[in-house]
């Protein structure tokens, strides 16, 4: 157990989540200390130093020359490094991020969890909104920044944690999903698909970590699952606990009707009682859904939960218009998996109707790398007008038969009529895009990364 320590040290306390957590640490009275690579960037950088703790530029084994009682070891961590292999050569008392939060701060809390292949950052966001809103002041741990919290992790002294429940692996020892973790009394799975192929070789491999999840609700907790996602039927058939599903047919539970989609929200009812969140598109229909379910379940009312949608601000990089220039508007975007850019990009249609849209793509994601998904892209991007992919990233790394085959992406998107361009770097792409942008366009660059600054350079251009 993780509880007769007194100093803790984090190898990659750079991390949104590592850094929060070591915060959290130091307020319970631990002495903390950390690494991280050479450089840490605001606001983690800034957020420690505000508190006092002090990050060791660049990994060294002289960093842990004071012996720490327990040192954390992120998920970016590889063997090599070297206060890795310093810890295992001393035989220092080691841990991942998941299993200090479960011990640190889970245990003993009313867990909600949410979890599957897309939509668990704004559904975690949303869901820890209402919960604030309704003044229960929960802890939380999300993968991204909600505008209305102003930061992705949060520990208090609420019986309430609501987690993004990750589904790749904790770390280099323990190559279980992050959300084994995390004690689910109610579990929300949003959808399933094939992802990370780096760690998962089969969509089958992913269903048996989100069984192992199941597994882990308490015959008093509860299952909301999404009902219309063919890959989760065959998980659904548990006795341990209850299962509620979730979705817009007719044989959920819990099903959305009356669904009306605008430009700036999204309306639909349950039962009798009629939602409406400032969000786009069906997505985050379901998304809302499984929030008004789960904050249902756990005792608060729909009026509550309303007015909590209606003061929703969003997320950081979930179709956040970054700017217009000449009336062009440049969204950001998160998405890399091709039914996030297809769904994200079904939305912006109704945010922006009639408006010709773009689609700017950088392959980054270790799936989206492969040729998984060569045909999967082809389907996703064609809904927009003009289309742009940028270069793959890291393509060397990966054994030929593997790799994303960009020109037959190209030849394929041109097959079904649409102006596509592989363009190899962030100048070209900005270059290409500002002399064809045409005043009304809507430009949507879809990047899990920096992706080189495009967004304001793409403006400084537009406006030209």
């Amino acid at each position: 157990m993780l509880t007769d320590f007194k100093s803790v040290h984090f190898i990659g306390i750079g991390g949104t989540a590592m850094a929060s957590a070591a915060v959290a640490m130091q307020e319970r009275g631990f002495h903390v200390t950390g690494s991280d690579q050479d450089v840490i960037y605001p606001p983690m950088s800034t957020f420690l130093a505000a508190r006092g703790i002090a990050v060791k530029a660049g990994y060294a084994e002289a960093n842990l020359a004071h012996r720490p009682d327990l040192v954390v070891i992120g998920n970016a961590i590889s063997r090599g490094n070297p206060e890795a292999e310093a810890v295992l050569d001393r035989k220092l008392r080691y841990c991942s991020l998941p299993e200090l939060l479960k011990e640190c701060f889970i245990r003993g809390k009313r867990s909600l969890v949410v979890t599957g292949t897309h939509g668990k950052t704004t559904t975690t966001s949303l869901l820890a909104w209402v919960f604030e809103h309704a003044g229960l002041n929960p802890s939380f741990l999300i993968g991204g920044i909600p505008a209305n919290l102003g930061q992705g992790a949060r520990f208090t002294d609420s019986d309430w944690f609501i987690l993004e429940g990750d589904e790749y692996d904790t770390a280099f020892f323990d190559k279980r999903s992050k959300f084994v973790h995390y004690l689910p009394e109610v579990a929300i799975i949003n959808n399933l698909e094939m992802d990370h192929a780096d760690i998962f070789g089969s969509l089958a491999d992913i269903q048996l970590s989100f069984r192992r999840f199941i597994n882990l609700i308490p015959r008093n907790g509860l299952l909301l699952a999404n009902g219309d996602e063919p890959n989760l039927a065959p998980l659904l058939g548990v006795k341990h606990c209850p299962v509620k599903r979730f979705g817009l047919g007719e044989a959920n539970d819990l099903r959305a009707t009356g669904v009306h989609l605008r430009p700036d929200a999204s309306e639909f009812e349950i039962s009798t009682f009629r939602f409406e969140v400032p969000l786009i598109g069906e997505l985050n229909v379901r998304n809302a859904l499984a929030v008004a379910a789960c904050a249902r379940h756990c005792g608060l009312s729909d009026a509550q939960i309303q007015a909590a949608f209606a003061t929703f601000q969003g997320v950081q990089r979930r179709m956040t218009v970054r700017g217009e220039a000449r009336g062009i508007a440049v969204v950001d975007d998160f998405g890399h998996h091709p039914t996030a850019i297809r769904e994200t990009l079904r939305a912006l249609r109704v945010k922006f109707p009639g408006r010709r849209l773009w689609a700017i793509f950088e392959p980054r994601s270790n799936t989206t790398r492969r040729n998984l998904f060569q045909t999967e892209l082809v389907d996703a991007l064609e809904r927009a007008d003009q289309i742009v992919v940028a270069e793959v990233a890291r393509l060397e790394q990966l054994p030929p038969e593997e790799r994303l085959n960009p020109d037959k992406l190209m030849q394929d998107l041109r097959l079904a009529g649409k102006p596509a361009a592989y363009l190899p770097t962030v100048e070209s792409i900005i270059e290409h895009v500002g002399a064809g942008a045409k005043e009304g366009d809507v430009v949507c660059v879809f990047s899990n990364g920096g992706f080189g600054g495009i967004h304001d350079r793409l403006l400084q251009r537009l406006a030209v």
